[in-house]
């Protein structure tokens, strides 16, 4: 009872009294986090990149932040809690506060569907790093769409980049990229969390990058009461049963799309690129492109115990009849942050296809397993398309 109690004061005391308690408490030389919500000071950025946060809730016997690492607030007289964290490396972290025990979103901050709910987040903006930003250039737009899918049975949503002057465009048709979210995330992740719209307007307006169309469908498919998601063999087939015989048509009769599979990408990051590298390469005379994003199917998330990663048995002929993958992908690209737990698997199955003959874009970007990684990886990989 007490923790509902003290759930309900911070909630209704926030909203009436953060942005005059956060005023008092920050320091003169801060900047407001871009994820604040409309007028509040913090969440605030220091200099060297820590961040203060701050809450009114006199009535809370203890507060913290969790940003994976969990921080410790302090109480004044007044009842505000405060906390300064670590410098925290450029990008957008998910984070929580823990009130009394009891995990909620921060009010003054903009909430993400990440981390299988919803959930508060901190974007710390990268000096010189432009490239998702809002320029003064064409805009195109991003349009949420309801179909229907034969795989589960159900009506699922979609979201769909179309560039600049789509609609005005005629009869032209355009390529597709399909792009895939992580675990814990749906289709508001690369259209929120990654940006897509801002990149992609912004590299076409560069003339880096040839107009195009992006799906970013829910990669989350259950089938036959089977779980969703994830790496089984039960998920990665359901997944590609419903990209090929639902969204691919879907798309294909609702939009000038051009046909083939030199028109066609699929990419995704963590679980997402395990779905493109899965479903991507086993249906080259579906897709030219596949990108490959920080995906732990190379190995680094399971235990030490796991089987090392067969590339011959996820797909067979990719070793031995490597000259057949590069006579059919015109870019097999693979990208991972250099701090993730991932990367050494992944550079080890890079050197391995390369080896065999297997030719391979591969990237790296500084940065764990976070969006920043992988909205440079879309930036990388987008302008190598459909040339």
């Amino acid at each position: 009872m007490k923790n509902n109690l003290s759930l309900l004061l911070v909630m209704l005391v926030a909203f009436n009294q953060l942005c005059l308690a956060q005023n008092k408490v920050s320091p003169a030389d801060f900047r407001p986090a871009p994820t604040n919500i409309r007028t509040n000071q913090c969440p605030c950025i220091l200099p060297d990149l820590r961040v203060v946060f701050t809450i009114a809730a006199p009535d809370a016997d203890k507060l913290q932040v969790d940003l994976g690492k969990v921080y410790d607030m302090k109480k004044d007289e007044k009842g505000i809690w405060t906390v300064t964290t670590d410098p925290l490396v450029p990008g957008f972290h998910y984070y929580s506060l823990v009130i009394d025990g009891v995990r909620v979103s921060d009010p003054a901050s903009e909430a993400f569907y990440g981390t299988g709910r919803m959930s508060s987040a901190i974007d710390i903006p990268e000096e010189g790093a432009d490239f998702y930003t809002i320029k003064n250039v064409p805009h195109g737009d991003i349009r949420n769409k309801i179909y229907f899918s034969k795989t589960t049975g159900t009506w699922r949503s979609l979201n769909i980049y179309t560039p600049p002057g789509y609609d005005k465009s005629g009869m032209e048709q355009y390529p597709v990229l399909y792009i895939q979210h992580g675990g814990g995330e749906d289709e508001r992740g690369w259209a929120v969390q990654g940006k897509t719209e801002i990149i992609l307007d912004n590299l076409i307006a560069e003339g880096k990058a040839k107009p195009m169309l992006v799906v970013i469908p829910n990669g989350n498919v259950a089938k036959d009461n089977s779980p969703s998601g994830g790496y089984s063999n039960d998920a990665m087939s359901a997944f590609k049963e419903e990209l090929i015989g639902s969204v691919i048509p879907f798309i294909g009769s609702n939009y000038r799309v051009k046909s083939g599979a030199a028109n066609r990408a699929l990419a995704g990051l963590s679980m997402g690129g395990g779905q493109a590298f899965n479903t991507g390469l086993r249906n080259t005379d579906t897709f030219a492109y596949v990108g490959v994003f920080s995906s732990g199917v190379f190995g680094g998330v399971g235990k030490p115990t796991d089987p090392a990663f067969d590339p011959e048995k996820a797909i067979p002929g990719i070793l031995t009849n490597s000259a057949s993958f590069n006579k059919k992908l015109k870019l097999f690209y693979i990208s991972v942050g250099e701090q993730d737990p991932r990367f050494e698997y992944t550079k080890k199955v890079v050197q391995t296809f390369t080896e065999k003959g297997l030719k391979v874009k591969f990237a790296s970007f500084p940065g764990g397993h976070e969006w920043q990684v992988w909205r440079k990886s879309l930036h990388d990989f987008v302008p190598k398309l459909f040339n």
